[in-house]
This record gives C-alpha cells, sequence and structure tokens, in this order.
C-alpha cells in the first residue's frame, strides 16, 4: 500500500482524560515511522477544525508524552451538528469544517473522544470526511468496545479516595459518601465501590429503595460495625421529596448530598459527604491506560493506511478490533443490572438499594 506523503489530523474532544497523549503520540509516531504519513495535530477538538487551527507533528515533538496528563491538543466541547449557526461566508460549522478539511489536504482525521465525539465523527464521515475513532472516557460508556481508556486511571483515583475515607470514616464512627463521575453509566462507581470496599453502591441502573439503604445501614451499625462507606454515582435517579429545591425550581443539591442527608435524618447516624470531582480525571495515566492507549493509536494508523475508515477502535476480550461508527454513535453502553460483578457483590452483602 502507498502510504507515503498521505496527511492526517489528530483531534481531542470532550472532557479530558488519563492517555490522551499516549493515544496522539502512538497514532503519530505509527504514522509517521511506520507509514511514511504526515501528522497535523487540530487544536481544542472540532473547534480546531472550525478555526482551521493545526500544527504539523513530528517524531520530536510526539516524544516524552506517554506519562503527561490532559491533552497537548487542547479539548473543548465544541458539537458542529447541534448548534449550525452561520460563522462566515454563509456557511454552516458542518460546512466549514468540511471546507477546511479540504482546503489542508488531509486524507483522515483521527477522532478521540467519547460518545459525543463518536456521533459527530460518524456524521462527519456522513458528509464525506474519512475518519477513525478511538474510545476515550473515565465514565467507560462508550459502545461497542469493552473498556476505553482513562477508566482504569479513574477506577485507581477514587479507589485510592476510598481508602483513605475508610480511616477517617473509623476513627469518627461515621457513615461516609461519596460521589464519583460516570453521567448515566454506574461503571466507575461500580468498579471502584468494589475496589474500594464500599458497603452501598447506588448506579443509575439499578433503581434503589432508600428504606433498604436504612435497613441495611442501622443493621450494620446494631452488629457493632462502626462506619459504612456509600458509593453513589452522579447519575443515580433522586426521588423527587428528597430534592432540594430554590424558589425558581432548580435542584441545588447533589446525588451525594441529597443520599448524605437522607441517610443522618432517618439514621440518626452522623454522616459526611465528599464529592470527587474533577481529580478523577486529571494526572498521570495508570499503566493499563498507556497500553491501551498506545494500541488503540497505533491500530488507527493501521486502518488510515488499509483505507478503512469510518470505524472505531475497539477492544474485544484482549483483541483490538475496528466496528463501524454508525453502530456506535448516538448509543451508550451501561451496566446490565445482571452483571456478575453486581451479583458478586452481593455475595459479600454488598448492598445495592434494590433489596435488604
Amino acid at each position: 500500500m502507498n502510504t507515503k506523503g498521505m496527511k492526517i489530523g489528530i483531534l481531542t474532544s470532550g472532557g479530558d482524560c488519563p492517555g490522551l497523549n499516549a493515544a496522539i503520540r502512538s497514532v503519530g509516531k505509527t504514522a509517521i515511522l511506520k507509514y511514511g504519513m504526515r501528522v497535523y495535530g487540530i487544536s481544542s477538538g472540532f473547534q480546531g477544525l472550525i478555526n482551521k487551527d493545526v500544527v504539523e507533528l513530528d517524531d520530536k515533538k510526539l516524544s516524552g508524552i506517554l506519562t503527561l496528563g490532559g491533552t497537548i491538543l487542547g479539548t473543548s466541547r465544541e458539537k458542529p451538528f447541534k448548534n449550525k449557526g452561520v460563522l462566515k461566508e454563509e456557511l454552516s460549522k458542518p460546512e466549514i469544517i468540511k471546507k477546511n478539511y479540504e482546503l489542508l489536504n488531509l486524507d483522515c482525521i483521527v477522532c478521540i473522544g467519547g460518545n459525543g465525539t463518536q456521533k459527530t465523527a460518524y456524521k462527519l464521515s456522513q458528509i464525506g470526511l474519512n475518519v477513525i475513532g478511538i474510545p476515550k472516557t473515565i465514565d467507560n460508556d462508550v459502545w461497542g468496545t469493552d473498556l476505553s481508556f482513562g477508566f482504569d486511571s479513574a477506577v485507581s483515583i477514587a479507589t485510592e479516595a476510598l481508602d483513605r475515607l475508610h480511616t477517617t470514616a473509623n476513627s469518627h464512627r461515621r457513615i461516609m459518601v461519596m460521589e464519583v463521575m460516570g453521567h448515566h453509566a454506574g461503571w466507575l462507581a461500580l468498579y471502584a465501590g468494589i475496589a474500594g470496599g464500599g458497603d452501598v453502591i447506588l448506579i443509575p441502573e439499578i433503581e434503589y429503595r432508600e428504606e433498604n439503604i436504612i435497613k441495611y445501614l442501622e443493621k450494620r451499625a446494631s452488629s457493632g460495625k462502626p462506619y459504612s462507606i456509600v458509593v453513589v454515582a452522579e447519575g443515580i435517579q433522586i426521588k423527587e421529596k428528597l430534592r432540594g429545591e430554590s424558589e425558581e425550581g432548580r435542584v441545588k443539591t447533589s446525588a451525594c448530598s441529597t443520599i448524605a442527608q437522607m441517610i443522618e435524618k432517618q439514621t440518626g447516624l452522623e454522616t459526611r459527604e465528599t464529592i470527587l470531582g474533577y481529580v478523577q480525571r486529571g494526572g498521570t495515566p495508570s499503566a493499563t491506560d498507556r497500553i491501551l492507549a498506545t494500541r488503540f493509536g497505533a491500530f488507527a494508523a493501521e486502518l488510515i493506511a488499509k483505507k478503512k475508515f469510518g470505524r472505531l477502535a475497539a477492544l474485544k476480550g484482549t483483541d483490538v478490533i475496528a466496528i463501524d461508527l454508525k453502530e456506535t454513535a448516538g448509543r451508550i453502553k451501561t451496566v446490565p443490572p445482571n452483571d456478575p460483578m453486581i451479583k458478586e457483590a452481593k455475595l459479600i452483602d454488598t448492598c445495592f438499594g434494590d433489596e435488604t
């Protein structure tokens, strides 16, 4: 195959997460060193394609970034198809992107991101751009791949936080409630909750009953267990009667705060809350995420060399495979209620709020 001189762009879009630079490095190095391609970094996600803000990357610029958190290209949450407002020359954002793609003589764009990014990538393929997707997210909710890079690092960060909360909870004989990210998927709460010894794990996929949580926590307290750890996914459904609202009707309490207040009110046990927040997305990637991002990146460059466009690099078992972007666009991978991890966690008396 003749790949020498092909021009490819790389962008990172959506929220940052550990492993982005490892993926950029792998795509770029494989494309340059293996296939003789020219590689361009696109700044700030799809915004960089709108503004034609690009810089050529060489082997030297891609060296030394494997362990760095964040993204050297920058990112944004620009969704060109969601807001197609006319910017200039009577063109919509997707039309401007296509025009700049052609002006830059690009042969393909590698879109590194989560669900929203892959949905946009698919739509760009529909208007004539060659694209390849790479899944990243701490939420692990990209449909079609067993694992997205960024997830393992976030699980490690959340688990360490839980480890620390155990000592404080034990010292003060408290119930500690910790909220983790995940949007509408409970993967991060499930994995971190099990790894960090959470007594109660609440995820969006399992409907909980507050009376089950209260009975469980009171039983622990009455049996001589001095403290409990509750792990809450940010996307859990909050019962209307538990919501705290302002005069305008806007929710002013988080899932974590709502659950913590409910527990303390109904049990009388001292309860404290911790929202882990953006710390889950920062810092150096774990070894697992470095490896996965590297595999995805090299595989993406190989797909470009073979001109197999419109695909997403995905992990199935231990293999990296390609799936059609149309299969993943607009879909979310959530935790199955009968997932083996849930069953096994219940065997060690972990409460998910669906039963006592």
